[in-house]
């Protein structure tokens, strides 16, 4: 008997064993594969995240995967290209030498005054403009540590290439009339003349006071005020908010009429028409390095406060004029006011009822060439 309890205690044993056996089965993972899974799956999301803001590369005119070369180019001294067009009577004959610095997704075609300047007064005051595309857009290469500074000193390689003289003039419009202020800034020695046509304005520009920089901010759709406050305070985040599809991004980067005030619903259809023909050229090597490159740049910080700079033109040997509409949805004009009283040696020209699209205004080109360059009163 004694025998026999053993065997079954034995067995008893035997199957509590099993048991737990079994159970051992249910127990969590390992702590060390815990942490290498909750890694991996860190790993993935920060993955996914990097791939969200971080742009593809530009395709590079000329490259083996990037658009043609069909524009003529000047070589810069860094090895960059810089594409550009020329207008209006040979160069060898002109009286008066502009450059033309194209506004926010435009192109060296883009030359606001152009078309509603006419032939003969381009012929009888002897006007020759020559437009580039600023670096990113059309066929320019992109420059990634591009600045006010860098855009000034490419543009006074292209004049020495194209042997414009020791002065020429210069005309910016919209977001190239705001790169004006970086010539007036870096080579003013070189400058005859500035016009800014509607120049955009940094809310962050130091001599703006806040009361009134922050009654034009949030006068902006709420979609630009925010995508201006990422291209400020967090620029690499700017590629990710302008392609991303949860909430609306730059109305002016895709085209909304939310914008537009009454001239300018009138004045866009007629440059879009016009554009239309080479709209594809413009963002051909990427948004990134044209458009999103210009709103970092625009709205980021600057290493000068333009209401600080001294008159360039003592002596009266040249001018700065400036024209603004009072109802320009992309520029507030309250603040170009204030730019022109803080520096009174600018001539500005305020336009009732004028919007941003306001050069493309029939006989523009004619009024504002006459006011520039023979002095005449600026009317509407």
């Amino acid at each position: 008997m004694a025998g026999g309890s053993t065997r079954k205690i034995s067995a008893a044993s035997a199957r509590a064993h099993t048991r737990k056996a079994k159970q051992k089965t249910s127990f969590p993972l390992p702590f060390g594969m815990m942490r290498n899974m909750i890694a991996l799956f860190g790993i993935v999301i920060l993955a996914l995240i990097y791939r969200a803001i971080m742009p593809p590369p530009p395709k590079i005119c000329g490259s083996s995967n990037g658009p043609l070369i069909t524009a003529p180019r000047v070589k810069l001294s860094d090895g960059r290209y810089l594409a550009y067009k020329e207008n209006g009577v040979p160069r060898d004959q002109a009286k008066h030498k502009f450059v033309f610095i194209h506004g926010f997704d435009c192109v060296r075609h883009d030359v606001a005054l152009l078309t509603t300047t006419s032939p003969e007064l381009m012929q009888s005051l002897g006007i020759y403009i020559v437009s580039i595309d600023r670096p990113g857009y059309g066929e320019s290469d992109p420059h990634p540590k591009r600045t006010p500074k860098t855009l000034a000193l490419d543009i006074e390689e292209l004049a020495d290439q194209l042997e414009l003289g020791s002065k020429f003039y210069v005309i910016g419009f919209s977001m190239g009339g705001q790169a004006v202020w970086g010539l007036l800034k870096y080579i003013p020695h070189r400058l005859a003349g500035a016009i800014l046509l509607t120049p955009v304005t940094n809310y962050w520009w130091g001599s703006f006071p806040a009361n009134l920089t922050k009654q034009a901010y949030y006068e902006q759709l709420v979609q630009d005020q925010w995508t201006l406050r990422i291209a400020h305070y967090f620029p690499w985040l700017t590629y990710w908010w302008n392609t991303q599809k949860l909430f609306p991004s730059s109305s002016v980067a895709t085209g909304s009429e939310d914008i537009l005030l009454e001239q300018d619903r009138v004045l866009m259809p007629i440059f879009d028409s016009y554009q239309s023909k080479y709209r594809d050229l413009v963002r051909q090597q990427g948004e990134y390095e044209s458009i999103h490159r210009d709103l970092m740049i625009g709205f980021g910080t600057w290493e000068f406060d333009p209401m600080e700079l001294e008159n360039p033109f003592h002596n009266g040997e040249g001018s700065v004029h400036i024209w603004q509409g009072d109802e320009d949805g992309h520029v507030p004009v309250i603040l170009q006011r204030f730019i022109a009283k803080k520096l009174p040696w600018i001539h500005y020209h305020e336009m009732k009822g004028g919007g941003h699209m306001f050069p493309w205004a029939e006989g523009m080109g004619d009024k504002v060439m006459k006011t520039f360059l023979l002095g005449e009163p600026f009317v509407m």
